[in-house]
């Protein structure tokens, strides 16, 4: 159920790896979308931007948790590179007893603040409730989220990018029958949609740990390997805090520009959620090479082959190129047609400006490549806390866009922010990849 990515071409390792993790993450987008066409087909508009303008909050709190659990896998992969098996079997379970913790106090803190965080953020009040529905639900989730990505980014570290994919189709078929069956049938709203969320996660989660005790049996830990080991939690929150910072730094630029945005009324927000949900489907790819570049990059480093990692990033970047190139050709061609999976009958207004949110982001798209193939390379080289400063040149972006452009120039400032966050993360990670790689040969 293992597979070693430090013998053999990189290309062709990588682009098997990261073709399942894609197909995966494929489909999870695919719930997105839609996820995103039910709620607005059933429930209106005002829904979709109910459920829409959440979409930073949750980056910034459940990015933290979701970064958290991918981080904790991180020592793993370089164990399992090094062959270094009992320390692996070791941290695994310092790994999962941390889970359990951070899942505990984030359900607590979040489900308070919810009403809090969203009157702050200056939601309309014409969505404010819905949106206080969904975001609650959601919150509530978060122990199904922590157990849902951690036994997935385990997987992966250990080289099986297969099974994830697996639990992320049942995931995705799941969600898009019980948000069917919770809005069409139940009359329950966006609330349903969130509940459809949480079990999707839930059950795919329990079933994926019933997986890894039975076929994982490298990770079977002795009594000795299983006992809570203070320097294996640091070690691990090590890696898994400044990942899961990293998120939440980036998503406090996207929260102060929410805030902006909120302020250009119901119709902008359905547009942007529109555009942004064709957005994040398209991406999908990178996701899936930045998911691929942080256990290459951690096998190889504990593996202490060092000038694979560069010709990892290489490969990479250059199938990225010509990705993007093909999707822009698309979108500028077809944007508009995507729309209408969303909505019946857009406004002139909502198409307008999902259209220009679409092809402004996509013609940006291979800076995003970058920015998650080098930030999760630096992150499985185990210098996570690099990879925190690409997050902080993130946020500084969009919190100016936020502040500045959007009061000024309306959808304009909101359409250029992220470009603008990806090309300024570009430019601190590229040669703090290359300095991580010299460190390390020393």
């Amino acid at each position: 159920m293992t597979k070693d990515l430090t013998v053999g071409k990189p290309v062709t390792l990588i682009a098997g790896f990261a073709f399942s993790v894609w197909l995966g993450l494929l489909f999870q987008q695919f719930y997105n979308l839609v996820d995103t066409a039910i709620v607005g087909r059933s429930l209106g508009a005002n829904a979709l931007a109910a459920v829409g303008c959440t979409g930073n909050v949750m980056f910034l709190l459940l990015g933290f948790c979701n970064g958290v659990a991918g981080g904790f896998t991180l020592p793993i992969a370089q164990r399992f590179g090094a062959k270094s098996y009992s320390s692996m079997r070791a941290l695994t379970i310092n790994a999962a007893y941390l889970c359990a913790a951070f899942s505990i106090v984030f359900t607590a803190g979040t489900v308070i603040f919810c009403r809090p965080i969203l009157v702050a953020l200056n939601t309309p009040v014409l969505i404010l409730e819905d949106s206080i529905s969904y975001l609650r639900v959601i919150f509530f989730g978060i122990p199904a989220l922590f157990l849902y990505n951690f036994i997935a980014n385990l997987m992966r570290a250990l080289g099986d990018s297969k099974t994830p994919l697996f639990f992320l189709v049942l995931s995705s078929i799941l969600n898009i029958l019980l948000d069917l069956l919770f809005i069409k049938v139940f009359k329950m709203g966006v609330a349903g949609a969130a509940l459809a969320t949480v079990i999707s996660q839930f059950l795919p989660g329990l079933i994926s740990l019933f997986v890894l005790i039975k076929k994982f049996t490298i990770l079977a830990p002795s009594r000795e390997e299983a006992k809570i080991n203070k320097k294996h939690c640091l070690e691990l929150c090590g890696a898994g805090i400044p990942m899961g910072l990293q998120y939440s730094i980036t998503a406090v630029g996207s929260v102060i520009l929410q805030f902006s945005v909120n302020a250009l009324g119901a119709e902008t927000l359905a547009a942007i959620s529109s555009g942004a949900k064709i957005n994040m489907f398209t991406a999908s790819v990178f996701d899936a090479f930045g998911l691929t570049m942080a256990t290459y990059g951690g096998q190889n480093t504990g593996a202490a082959q060092y000038d694979r990692l560069k010709e990892g990033v290489r490969d990479c970047m250059i199938i990225s190129a010509v990705y993007s190139l093909l999707v822009f050709l698309v979108v500028l061609f077809l944007g508009r047609h995507f729309v209408y999976i969303f909505l019946a009958a857009p406004s002139e207004k909502i198409l307008r400006e999902a259209y220009l949110f679409m092809t402004v982001n996509i013609a940006f798209f291979v800076t995003l490549a970058a920015v998650n193939i080098y930030r999760f390379m630096i992150q499985g080289m185990g210098f996570s806390g690099f990879s925190m400063f690409s997050g902080l040149a993130e946020m500084i972006a969009r919190a100016v866009m936020g502040i500045f452009a959007v009061p000024a120039v309306g959808i304009w400032g909101a359409v250029f922010a992220s470009p603008a966050a990806w090309i300024l993360a570009d430019l601190f990670l590229v040669p703090a990849f290359h300095h991580c790689v010299k460190k390390l040969k020393q």
